[in-house]
C-alpha cells in the first residue's frame, strides 16, 4: 500500500498560512478528496477552482503556503498536484520544513526552515512527485513558489514517528493512522479503499470504509482479508469492529490473527505467518460499533478476514507497547531529531 500522507486533513493537517488566495482558498491544499473542476462556473472571485489560487504578478519572491503536518514523520514524497491548473500553474516550486514545538509560530521570522526539496520545474495539470531523502521528522512544511498561480493539492507521503511519551504508560490505538499504522495489503478494493480502515475519525457515510465486491464463490472458509501493521510491537487489550452506515452490505463475520515477526526486503508482507489467534471467527451485526477483549501480547501486524465479503468501516487495535517496542520507539524518535522537551500537550 501507499505511504500516509502527513499533511491529509483525515490525521489533522492544516494550511496555517499563505501569501495570498485571491483565487483558490489555502485550505483545499489538504483536503483529502480528489480535485473536481467544472468549467464555466463563477463566484465573485472569477472561476470557481478546486485548490490554492493566488493573483496574478506574485513579484520576485513569488507565493508561498505553511501546512501543519497532522501526523508529523518522516517524508519520502511530496506531491504538488497542479491537476486542473494549466494556463495558470506555477512556473516552480521549493519546499522547506521545520520541526517546532505544539504552540510556535510557524509564521515567525525566527523559524529555520531546512530545504528538503531544491527549485524544482512543475509540470501543468499534473501529479508533481518530488522526492525527500531528509530523515528527520517534521511537523511543518512550507510550499514555496517560483511564481503565482496554482496548486490543487499538496500530498506529504512519508511514515508517523509517534512521540514515544505519548505511548508510555497509556493504552493506545496501535493500528490507527495517526499512531503509525498502515494498511500493507488487500484482497480486494472494488468499491473503496482498505486505508480507511485505520482513519482516526467516525465513518461518516458508506463511502468512508472498506467495501469488497460480491463473492460468487461462496464457501466455508470463503473471505476477504486485510493486513493491519503497527509501528511497534504490542499487547492487545481490545479490538473494534466498526460496520457503521453498512446496513445491507456488511460483512457477516470476522476473524482477526497476528503476527509475531515483520516483513523481509525481498517478499515484503506475501510470507509473515499471522499463527496467533487474536479474536476467533465472530458474527457481526450491521451498522454498528462492536468492541472485543482480548489478551495477546507481542503482536507486530493483524490479519482480518471478513466472511464472506461485504463493508467494515473501521478496525481499532488498542492495546500497550511492548518494553521491546518502546525502546525501539525512544531510538527512531531520537533517530529523527525529535525534541527531548515536551510541553504536554498532543501533536
Amino acid at each position: 500500500m501507499t505511504d500516509v500522507d502527513l499533511a491529509s486533513r483525515v490525521v489533522g493537517g492544516s494550511v496555517v498560512a499563505a501569501s495570498d488566495e485571491s483565487f483558490g482558498f489555502k485550505e483545499r491544499l489538504v483536503d483529502p478528496a480528489e480535485p473536481a473542476f467544472v468549467p464555466g462556473t463563477y463566484d465573485l472571485r472569477g472561476e470557481v477552482v478546486d485548490g490554492w489560487e493566488t493573483r496574478r504578478h506574485a513579484g520576485r519572491d513569488g507565493d508561498w503556503a505553511i501546512i501543519r503536518l497532522g501526523a508529523p514523520g518522516r517524508l519520502y514524497t511530496v506531491d504538488v498536484d497542479t491537476r486542473s491548473f494549466s494556463g495558470n500553474h506555477p512556473t516552480a516550486c521549493a519546499v522547506d520544513a521545520c520541526a517546532l514545538e505544539r504552540t510556535e509560530d510557524p509564521v515567525d521570522p525566527g523559524v529555520v526552515w531546512t530545504p528538503i526539496v531544491e527549485m524544482t520545474a512543475l509540470k501543468a495539470d499534473s501529479h508533481n512527485p518530488l522526492a525527500v531523502t531528509d530523515p528527520r521528522r517534521w511537523t511543518h512544511l512550507r510550499l514555496r513558489l517560483q511564481s503565482d498561480g496554482g496548486v490543487a493539492r499538496l500530498r506529504a507521503y512519508g511514515a508517523v514517528i509517534p512521540d514515544p511519551v505519548l505511548w508510555t504508560g497509556v493504552t493506545v490505538e496501535v493500528s490507527g493512522l495517526e499512531q503509525g499504522g498502515r494498511v500493507e495489503w488487500c484482497s480486494d478494493s472494488f468499491y473503496s479503499s482498505a486505508t480507511s480502515l485505520v482513519a482516526p475519525n467516525r465513518p461518516h457515510n458508506m463511502g468512508d470504509g472498506w467495501e469488497t465486491r460480491r463473492r460468487r464463490d461462496i464457501g466455508p472458509d470463503t473471505h476477504d482479508a486485510v493486513i493491519i501493521s503497527f509501528a511497534v510491537p504490542a499487547d492487545l487489550r481490545r479490538i473494534e469492529i466498526d460496520t457503521s452506515y453498512f446496513v445491507f452490505n456488511a460483512s457477516t463475520e470476522v476473524s482477526v490473527l497476528g503476527s509475531c515477526s515483520g516483513p523481509d526486503r525481498e517478499h515484503g508482507w506475501g510470507r509473515v505467518a499471522f499463527d496467533v489467534p487474536v479474536l476467533a471467527r465472530t458474527a457481526l451485526i450491521p451498522d454498528a460499533r462492536q468492541v472485543f477483549p482480548v489478551d495477546v501480547s507481542g503482536v507486530t501486524a493483524l490479519r482480518v478476514q471478513a466472511y464472506p465479503d461485504g463493508g467494515i468501516a473501521r478496525v481499532r487495535a488498542l492495546g500497550v507497547p511492548t518494553a521491546d517496542g518502546l525502546r525501539v520507539l525512544q531510538s527512531r524518535w531520537a533517530d529523527s531529531g525529535g525534541s527531548a522537551r515536551h510541553d504536554g500537550g498532543r501533536w
